[in-house]
This record gives C-alpha cells, structure tokens and sequence, in this order.
C-alpha cells in the first residue's frame, strides 16, 4: 500500500495493530478521523490517552476501574460469598448484561495456555485462593470458556482450593464447546449461570 503522507502512513500502521483491524480498515477509519472536525479527533485522542494513565484495576476482583474498588464489589446489595470466575472484563460485562448474577467476580487476567506462554503465576489465581482461604466464601462459579484452556485454568483453581469445603460450580453448558462468553446470547447466558452444575461432576478425576 502506497502512501501520499508519512503521517498518514504512521496513523494507518498503528492503528492497524488493534485487533481484527487490516490495513485498509485502518486506512479507512484514519481518512474518516481527517474528514471530522479537529476537535472530535482530539476528543478521541484525549480519552485514549486520559484512560490508558488513568484507568485502575479494582484490588478486590481486578476489574477494570476508575477507583480502587470497582462499583461491583463496593456495592453492599452484592452477595460478596459467591464469586464468579471469569477471564477478563469482557466476561463480566457479558454476565452482568443477563441481571442473573448478584454475587462477585474474579478476573484472572486470562487462562493458563502453555503454548501461548501463559501459566498459573502469570495470572491473578494467588489471589483468588487467599480469598478462598482468609475469608466466608460459600461457592465459586467456573465462568471460563469452554475451550481446552479454559478447562485446565478451572481444574488447576479446583485442585488449589478443593480442601476448603466450599461449593465448586461451573456454568451449564448451554454455551457450546468452544464459545467465548462475550459472544453467548444473554438469555442463553443467564440461563447458563443459573442453572449452574456442581464442578466435581463435569470432571473426571
């Protein structure tokens, strides 16, 4: 791709490393940015700029937050004894959009992936079993995926914290085998919560 402008070259390049963006979306939204008013395009670069220094993560569950504590967990009407495991923000914002779930969450930041480079010390797993071991936890929900990775990020959690007597569940798998959460449907999503299944049983040990 030939380019008139080294500027524009440069704002095509990065913004073409954002996920699923090519080269000629990136191309076409740079051009699209040129045709607004300065004043949007710099509103846009504000806010990108603003939340990337800015923006926090929650010390309780490690979502993403404007605050040390995220509104979820510092919401009293929350049922702070039910934890939800899940991947990353996108996985709460799924759920919370079924209003089927009024406990808490857990972000690990990801799932354990050995051939991406991704084990248990790289994602906020500590945390989560010194809740399990430090405060009245009744029952943890599996939220992840049902991938290959998401299973062996479960069943490691499972191993860690199965001595401590509390109830293990996992979503019900109306979400098919391979699916990402964000992309469920949320009826099929909430369904899934709440006829959540006891974990021991969607294993073999």
């Amino acid at each position: 791709m030939e380019f008139s402008s080294k500027l524009l070259e440069r704002a095509v390049n990065e913004m073409s490393q954002l996920p699923g963006i090519g080269k000629r979306t990136a191309l076409r939204l740079v051009l699209h940015m040129l045709r607004q008013p300065k004043e949007q395009t710099l509103a846009l670069s504000e806010a990108l700029q603003t939340m990337r220094s800015d923006v926090k993560f929650c010390k309780c569950c490690h979502n993403i937050s404007d605050v040390e504590l995220c509104e979820i967990c510092a919401n009293p009407k929350r049922n702070k004894d039910v934890i939800c495991v899940v991947e990353d923000i996108r996985d709460v914002m799924a759920i919370e959009n079924t209003s089927s779930f009024r406990g808490v969450y857990h972000v690990l930041g990801g799932k354990i992936s050995p051939m991406d480079g991704i084990g248990p010390h790289q994602l906020n797993i500590a945390s989560l079993v010194k809740k399990v071991k430090e405060e009245e936890i009744s029952e943890l929900i599996f939220a992840l995926s049902s991938t290959m990775e998401g299973d062996t990020t479960n069943f490691y959690i499972f191993k860690q914290i199965k001595d401590f007597g509390i109830t293990t569940s996992t979503i019900a798998r109306g979400i098919s085998v391979g699916d990402e959460l964000e992309y469920a449907d949320e009826i099929t999503l909430g369904r899934s919560i709440v006829n959540r299944i006891p974990f021991e049983s969607s294993i073999k040990l």
